[in-house]
């Protein structure tokens, strides 16, 4: 008899055991950063517009030529963050960068990456949508032009960023999406 009370005791006990512990949740503290929290626009900065093709180089490497057209390059690097690198291709002229095009990953966030790029040159100048692309234009006082799309599906991403001479040399004047279109024939 005793052993029957027992067996109906130890499902009541373990109830009441797992019932209070959803009724007292235990707090837990913990940080989630978005993976693109920790990026720095910084970096970004070694290819700017008016670098030496030597301070690329001591920092990257060689990169992967892509491109040549008698004084113009578009040489590919890629950057590191954290276990991911991503492809930036540079445009040269006379071995001094006139401009980058960076595929940015998917992983990164839009809103982060659209604020930290307000935060750094202030409201865009130009704003346009179509359909699931955003398109946002800078135009700083240094003489760049910075064009980002963030584009969405079921969450917001960025997919490229876009650095540029305002004041183009004249070999480019033809051509002032070269980059784009560089990056167009790779893939």
């Amino acid at each position: 008899m005793q052993n029957k009370k027992m067996i109906y005791f130890l499902p009541f006990l373990l109830r009441i055991i797992l019932g209070s512990s959803f009724l007292f949740p235990t707090k837990i503290y913990g940080k989630v950063d978005p993976k693109n929290y920790d990026f720095s626009l910084d970096q970004f900065k070694d290819f700017a517009p008016n670098t030496k093709l030597d301070e690329i180089t001591k920092k990257y490497g060689k990169g992967d030529l892509i491109q040549k057209d008698k004084e113009i390059k578009i040489i590919k690097y890629y950057i590191k963050h954290i276990r991911y690198k991503f492809p930036i291709f540079v445009s040269l002229y006379q071995d001094q960068s006139i401009g980058y095009f960076a595929r940015l990953p998917s992983y990164f966030l839009h809103d982060v990456f659209h604020q930290s790029l307000i935060n750094r040159y202030e409201k865009q100048d130009l704003y346009s949508k179509k359909d699931n692309a955003d398109i946002y234009i800078w135009k700083n006082e240094e003489g760049v032009k910075y064009t980002y799309q963030g584009q969405c599906t079921i969450t917001c991403f960025p997919m490229f960023l876009q650095a540029e001479k305002v004041e183009l040399p004249s070999e480019f004047k033809e051509s002032p999406y070269l980059l784009q279109r560089a990056f167009e024939k790779l893939y």
